[in-house]
């Protein structure tokens, strides 16, 4: 059934910025969030400020309750965001958006985060929150890993390359990873499980 969907799913905590306390513990982490094989769901209830925002724009997916609010508050302390929001949050919303948000550390309610791209969904309650992201976790959790973690792969390589080497350059790169999906068996393992109508039994990572 692929990872299980606890492996997929960051908790959900109010987030403060502790940047120049907790520096050297969080500095290692973030990319390793973002580089992760598997899909990071991330999901946010109440204040997600300064190294809050670092977290959840390393994650792929982010999901929020109504009463969040996100604040780029790094420049309101007299110094500059550095764990990883100024590079990857213009990717998400647009260099304009970012630069106004990390410009002027102001708070953004959740409903204008989802307008901006920031959030995918706005779920209602954090209890409704949190079940709707271990929906989402246990979706993605029985999909193919492999597939999962090439599409992810994918995604980023796009993100960070852009059109550097145009369509071919991306598609000779799915090409690599296609080549591997199609040694692992998966295919042919959902194949025969949609024939026989059970669960399929995808390769681990």
């Amino acid at each position: 059934m692929g990872v299980p969907a606890s492996t997929c799913l960051a908790a959900a905590v109010p987030c403060v910025n502790l940047q120049q306390a907790q520096r050297h513990l969080a500095l290692p982490a973030m990319p390793a969030l973002g580089a992760a094989s598997y899909r990071v769901p991330r999901c946010g209830a109440g204040a997600c400020v300064g190294a809050g925002v670092d977290l959840i724009t390393a994650a792929d997916l982010r999901y929020c309750s109504q009463d969040a609010y996100f604040s780029v508050k790094e420049v309101d302390l007299a110094i500059t965001a550095d764990l990883g929001t100024l590079q990857r949050l213009p990717c998400i919303i647009g260099h304009g958006a970012a630069a106004e948000l990390a410009l002027t550390g102001r708070s953004v309610p959740a409903r204008e985060a989802a307008q901006l791209g920031l959030v995918s969904r706005v779920a209602g309650s954090a209890t409704n929150l949190a079940a709707a992201v271990m929906q989402l976790a246990a979706e993605i959790a029985a999909k193919s890993p492999l597939a999962v973690a090439g599409t992810k792969a994918v995604l980023l390589h796009t993100r960070d390359h852009g059109s550097a080497g145009g369509v071919a350059g991306g598609l000779a790169h799915v090409a690599l990873w296609n080549s591997a999906y199609l040694l692992s068996g998966d295919m042919a393992e959902l194949l025969a499980a949609l024939v026989a109508r059970r669960p399929p039994a995808f390769s681990k990572l």
